[in-house]
C-alpha cells in the first residue's frame, strides 16, 4: 500500500471519528484518539530522571528479594513501577491502580512493560520473602536519610492508630481516640524532624501501641547509625516517658527529651513547685522550673521541667453525668470585687541533657511538627490504605510507601528548597500536566500542557533540577556515576538547608585516582 493511500486512510478515519457538539459558545468539534499516547502526570519525567540519575530506581530494583519461576510473570520493573505510580498518583488502594493502567508514558521512561493489574500486584507482594523483604525496604530506607545525618538532628519516635474495617492480621480492638472500639493497626514511626524524612516504620497489632513497643525499632534505628551520625536528641511524647525506654538511651549515652504522664507523683511534684517563686521565661507564655524526681520503678532520680502557662479568659469546664447527660460548669471572675482567677496549663518534662529551661520548652514545643508528617503519611500517602488479610504486605507496603515519600520529599526540596511543602500542594505543581508523547526520526519527544495555575513557575524550576543533576552526571565518572550524582544531591541539600560545607564545585573526579573527591 503506498504513502499516499495511507495518508488517506489515516485523513478518512480523522474525519469520522470528529463529531459535532452543540455548546452554548457554538458547534465545536470534537475527536477522538485511541492511538496516541498520554499521561496525566506528565511532569513526572522530571521525577523519573532524578531516580535514574541518582541510581536510587537501579538499585531498588537490583536488590528486591522478588524472584518469578514463570517465564510469563512480570518484571520487577513492572511490579516495582506499577506500586511506585499508584503510591505517587495518591492512591489507597489495591484497587486504584486501575486508574493508572491507562498511562501511555511515564511506565515506558521507567522501563516497564506494562501496569499490572491490583491482583497481580498483591500476589507479587506475597512472593516477597517476609524477612528479606522488610530487610530490603529498611536498608533503602536508611539509604534515602543517612547521608543527609551530618549537622545535629533530632528523632521524632511517635505512634499512631490505622481503624481497619475488616478482618485483617492484628486487627485488634484496643486504644483508638477517633474511633473507639474499632479494630486497628498500630504504625510505630521513627521521623528526622527538619526535613520530615522517615528512618523506619513498623506495623504491629493494635493493642501494641506502647513505647515499649516501639523501643526494638528505635534501638534498632540507633545502633545501625555510625556514632558521628546518630541524633542529639530522641523527642517523644508521655507514652515513652518510661525507664522502660530511658534506662536503655541512658546506657548508648544518648540524649532524649520525653513528656511524663501526669500521675500522683508528679503531681505531687507541681503541687510542691508552684508555692515556690524564681520560675523562669520558657518561651510562648509558658513558666518553666528545674527540679528532679524519682518515680516508682526508676533505679534513680532523673531531671525534670515543670512547666505551666496561664489559660486565658473565661473557662467552661463539661463532664458527663452517669446517665450520658452532658453538664457544664462556668468558672467566672468578679472582676468588680478586685478578686481574679488564674487556671494554669502543665506539662512536666523528663530529660537528661543539661540545657536551659526555655531551650527545653521551645524543643519539645517543635515536636508538634512531627504531627503533620502523619497527617500527610496517613492522609496524603496512602498510609490510611493499602490493607490486605496478612499483616506481611502491610508491612512492605507502609515502608514502602515511606521510602517513596523521601524520595519525592527530597526532590520537592531541590525543586523549592525555601520551603518545606506537602504533598497536597508539591504533586499538583510538579506532577499534574497533561503529556503527550510523540515519536519522529528516532526521537521522542513528551509535549507538557499545564493544568496548574503556577505552571511556569514549575517550568522554570523542573529544568533547573533537571541541568543541575545531568552536570553532576556529566562530570561523574561513568562507572561511579549513580553513586555520585547521589552524593552530589545530598551535599547540595546539606548546603542549602543546612549550611554545612562550602559550596561544592562540579569537577567531582580526580582522573589521575579515580577516585572522586567532594
Amino acid at each position: 500500500m503506498g504513502e499516499s493511500k495511507l495518508k488517506r486512510l489515516r485523513a478518512e478515519e480523522t474525519l469520522q471519528s470528529c463529531a459535532g457538539v452543540q455548546t452554548p459558545a457554538g458547534k465545536v468539534q470534537v475527536r477522538w484518539e485511541s492511538t496516541s499516547a498520554a499521561t496525566p502526570m506528565g511532569q513526572l519525567a522530571y521525577f523519573i530522571e532524578f531516580l535514574s540519575l541518582t541510581g536510587l530506581w537501579s538499585r531498588w530494583q537490583d536488590t528486591c528479594p522478588l524472584t518469578y519461576a514463570s517465564p510469563n510473570a512480570p518484571s520487577l520493573a513492572d511490579v516495582l513501577g506499577t506500586w511506585m505510580l499508584s503510591v505517587l498518583s495518591g492512591h489507597k488502594r489495591y484497587s486504584h491502580v486501575t486508574a493508572i493502567r491507562c498511562d501511555g508514558v511515564n511506565p515506558g521512561l521507567l522501563g516497564m512493560n506494562k501496569v499490572i493489574s491490583e491482583d497481580a500486584l498483591r500476589r507479587a507482594l506475597i512472593a516477597i520473602p517476609e524477612a528479606e523483604g522488610v530487610a530490603w525496604l529498611d536498608q533503602h530506607l536508611s539509604d534515602s536519610v543517612t547521608p543527609l545525618l551530618d549537622a545535629p538532628w533530632i528523632l521524632d519516635i511517635d505512634t499512631t492508630v490505622k481503624p481497619l474495617y475488616g478482618k485483617q492480621q492484628g486487627a485488634v480492638v484496643s486504644y483508638n481516640p477517633k474511633k473507639p472500639g474499632r479494630p486497628s493497626h498500630s504504625y510505630h514511626t521513627y521521623l528526622m524532624a527538619g526535613l520530615r524524612l522517615v528512618l523506619g516504620v513498623e506495623v504491629k497489632a493494635g493493642n501494641e501501641h506502647s513505647g515499649s513497643h516501639s523501643l526494638p525499632g528505635l534501638l534498632q534505628v540507633l545502633d545501625d547509625l555510625p556514632m558521628n551520625r546518630r541524633p542529639k536528641i530522641v523527642r517523644g511524647d508521655c507514652g515513652f516517658g518510661s525507664d522502660t525506654l530511658m534506662r536503655p538511651l541512658e546506657e548508648r549515652q544518648q540524649g532524649y527529651l520525653f513528656k511524663l504522664k501526669l500521675t500522683k507523683n508528679v503531681k505531687r511534684l507541681i503541687e510542691r513547685l508552684f508555692r515556690e517563686r524564681d520560675w523562669t521565661d520558657a518561651g510562648q507564655g509558658w513558666e518553666g522550673k528545674d527540679s528532679e524526681l524519682k518515680l516508682t520503678g526508676w533505679e534513680a532520680p532523673r531531671r525534670v521541667v515543670v512547666l505551666r502557662r496561664p489559660l486565658q479568659g473565661e473557662m467552661l469546664i463539661t463532664q458527663e453525668d452517669a446517665t450520658g447527660q452532658q453538664l457544664l460548669g462556668f468558672i467566672e471572675v468578679d472582676r468588680k470585687s478586685g478578686k481574679h482567677l488564674i487556671g494554669y496549663e502543665y506539662a512536666v518534662l523528663v530529660t537528661n541533657l543539661d540545657y536551659e529551661v526555655l531551650g527545653l520548652g521551645q524543643l519539645y514545643r517543635d515536636r508538634a511538627d512531627c504531627e503533620n508528617t502523619f497527617d500527610e503519611l496517613k492522609n496524603q500517602w496512602g498510609w490510611g490504605g493499602f490493607t490486605t488479610h496478612d499483616l506481611h504486605r502491610c508491612q512492605l507496603s507502609a515502608r514502602a510507601v515511606a521510602l517513596i515519600y523521601n524520595w519525592w520529599s527530597l526532590f520537592v526540596r531541590m525543586a523549592s528548597p525555601e520551603a518545606r511543602r506537602e504533598a497536597i500542594t508539591s504533586r499538583p505543581w510538579l506532577m499534574s500536566s497533561v503529556g503527550r508523547r510523540t515519536e519522529h526520526a528516532g526521537q521522542t519527544t513528551i509535549t507538557l500542557t499545564g493544568l496548574h495555575a503556577h505552571f511556569d513557575k514549575a517550568r522554570q524550576v523542573l529544568m533547573q533540577v533537571s541541568a543541575q543533576l545531568q552536570a553532576w552526571a556529566k562530570d561523574a565518572a561513568e562507572q561511579l556515576q549513580d553513586g555520585t550524582v547521589w552524593r552530589c544531591v545530598c551535599d547540595h541539600l546539606k548546603h542549602t538547608l543546612a549550611g554545612i560545607g562550602p559550596p561544592k564545585t562540579l569537577s567531582l573526579c580526580v582522573k589521575s585516582s579515580g577516585n572522586c573527591g567532594f
